[in-house]
């Protein structure tokens, strides 16, 4: 456990070549039902003596649709398992965000178990022994006993889930272990293949008071102090992109009522809890129901509101199908805020958000921008609310700003009075602009830097990487005056700034794009447009596009991550010093 969460220790989800009790991944949420059926269903198709599949689901994932796809299936094809709902209250990242639907957990089913648990005690073993004859192949129910049946499914809540075809049993207590084991074992040892659920009620971190008092704090935590329940964490710095945006939001929102905004069941995690404290009626949590949340945002654009659509960058992959059908192919102003875009740290590769650089980029009508640091966030944030024409997608990382100081020393910024500005602009759609001119940034000094064409290098970056090109910029100007390195911020992957790229590749003779997202995003759509508009015909350009590479990485820091990925300023460097041949790189000669 020493090594939980960090580069090369154990995950913190389950994994399966960890250990031969993960016997299925886990990440996202709400999968348990259906992995488990599956291998109910494998068993019984291969003939194997023990078939106890048994899927754990939490309250909060059970708000999921597929989790009552799972269900509907197993009810008719009768698969032999046991779902244990794991009932904490605890549905969202924090439960009680203010919102539309009030403090409550943004559940009907989590009211529906309430009040299952003030309508009946805690079943105990004695009485759980009474009603599982109804589970032995040799009882035939009657109308009578079936009438009987439905009546005590009415007073104590469980017809929902034996009107799927479930068995029901509870609620029992789940911390109550001399009462609980001796259940599972019967229900282990029952011949019938009518799938049953065991309904648990818990208490989250139950034992540990720290964890008690804050469930939500240490749903995942750093490394903290036992006694207290205190993390070990960095001394607070710059505010994060999450609040941010939140607090970008909360502007545009004071100016435009039709602004709201929707979560997946992470109002903590996209700033929706900041928004929610300022707009609770118009915030709505919808569970963790990705498919649901993106089609709920289409409906609303339909009727003339603009909702912000707040779901991290590896979850809106739930919803893919929702994206293109109901809000692209509509052409309708949703906009669609991807938090913890890039790589995320200890989370691993559940969590990272990799992709959607790529899985959106081939979608028509989509406006997709990604900003280098906070200025730019909330300028983008601004444009968002600003483009009723189609839908946005914003994506932005995990982590803090940069603060006034860096981004007037590195970025170049000219900030009034060394602040920050508290509004963004509404930026041009499709336009980047030019960050660092080849020399840096004085304006009085002449630059003499690349005065042949094969001197001259450009980086083009989409979002985070900016800094990091910044920085090989100046550490390569300052190890070679001949060498002159322009960097470019494009802002926007969709549409592309056509006439900044001709213009990059007009000028020099080496182009470099870099982005935190997969094979298939920015700088494929730049090498596309390139090569279809004959930028490479005359065979004096050399292109590299830096990407993440084709792997999966395992939890660690980000910056171990980033160092991992290749995409830090000395391997930025390292390219432009291969391509212009200031270092010789080594042949691979065959065996």
């Amino acid at each position: 456990m020493s090594g939980l969460r960090q580069s090369g220790g154990i995950s913190g989800f389950c994994k399966r070549k960890e250990s031969k009790y993960d016997s299925f991944g886990a990440g996202h949420s709400s999968t348990s039902i259906s992995a488990a059926q599956g291998m109910s269903v494998a068993k019984s198709m291969l003939n194997k003596r023990r078939n106890n599949c048994i899927a754990v689901i939490g309250d909060g994932a059970i708000t999921g649709g597929m989790a009552y796809e799972a269900m509907n299936s197993a009810g008719y094809l009768r698969s032999r398992m046991i779902v244990v709902l794991n009932d904490n209250g605890q549905v969202s990242l924090p439960t009680g965000t203010p919102s539309a639907g009030g403090t409550v957990p943004a559940s009907q089913l989590s009211t529906y178990t309430s009040n299952l648990l003030v309508s009946k005690p805690f079943q105990d073993f004695r009485s759980f022994a009474k009603s599982f004859n109804k589970l032995l192949p040799e009882e035939i129910q009657g109308l009578n006993k079936r009438i009987d049946e439905y009546a005590r499914g009415i007073v104590s809540g469980g017809t929902l889930f034996e009107e799927l075809g479930f068995y029901y049993v509870g609620p029992v207590d789940g911390h109550d272990l001399e009462n609980m084991v001796p259940i599972l074992e019967k229900l282990r040892d029952s011949p019938d293949d009518k799938p049953v659920l065991l309904h648990l009620k818990t208490i989250k971190g139950y034992g540990y008071p720290p964890a008690e008092e804050a469930s939500d704090k240490m749903h995942g935590v750093a490394k903290f102090n036992l006694g207290t329940g205190a993390q070990i964490k960095p001394k607070a710095g710059n505010p994060s992109m999450t609040s941010i945006f939140a607090n970008s939001l909360i502007d545009c929102a004071t100016e435009d009522r039709a602004i709201v905004g929707i979560t997946a069941a992470m109002p903590g995690g996209t700033g929706m809890d900041i928004f929610g404290r300022r707009f609770p009626k118009r915030t709505y949590d919808v569970g963790i129901a990705e498919q649901h949340a993106v089609t709920m945002a289409a409906g609303m654009a339909c009727e003339g509101l603009k909702p912000f659509c707040c779901i991290y960058s590896t979850f809106m992959q739930r919803g893919y199908d929702q994206v293109v059908h109901d809000v692209a192919i509509q052409n309708l102003p949703v906009r669609m805020i991807l938090d913890r875009a890039g790589l995320v740290g200890n989370d691993g590769p559940t969590h990272h958000g990799c992709y959607d650089l790529a899985y959106m980029g081939c979608i028509p009508n989509l406006t997709i921008m990604a900003p280098s640091d906070e200025i730019e966030l909330k300028n983008m944030v601004s444009t968002c609310a600003a483009f009723d024409e189609g839908p946005t997608v914003l994506r932005y990382p995990r982590g803090t700003g940069y603060g006034a100081d860096k981004l007037q020393s590195l970025f170049g910024y000219e900030l009034e009075g060394g602040e920050i500005p508290a509004k963004g602009e509404v930026l041009p759609i499709g336009k980047g602009r030019i960050v660092r001119p080849a020399g840096g940034f004085s304006k009085n000094q002449i630059n003499t830097r690349g005065k042949e064409r094969k001197d001259r290098v450009a980086i083009l970056s989409l979002g985070t990487r900016l800094h990091e090109s910044l920085k090989a910029a100046n550490e390569i100007e300052e190890q070679d005056d001949k060498l002159g390195v322009t960097v470019a911020d494009a802002r926007f992957m969709k549409p592309l700034d056509v006439d900044l790229i001709r213009e990059l590749v007009d000028d020099h003779s080496v182009l470099i794009t870099v982005e935190e997202g997969s094979i298939g995003g920015f700088g494929d759509h730049v090498l596309h447009f390139i090569t279809l508009d004959g930028l490479m015909d005359d065979g004096d350009l050399k292109f590299r596009p830096m990407v993440l590479p084709d792997v999966l990485f395992e939890a660690a820091t980000q910056t171990e991550q980033y160092e991992q990925a290749g995409l830090n300023a000395q391997h930025i460097k390292g390219t432009i010093l291969r391509l212009t041949k200031r270092v010789n790189v080594p042949v691979l000669e065959e065996a």
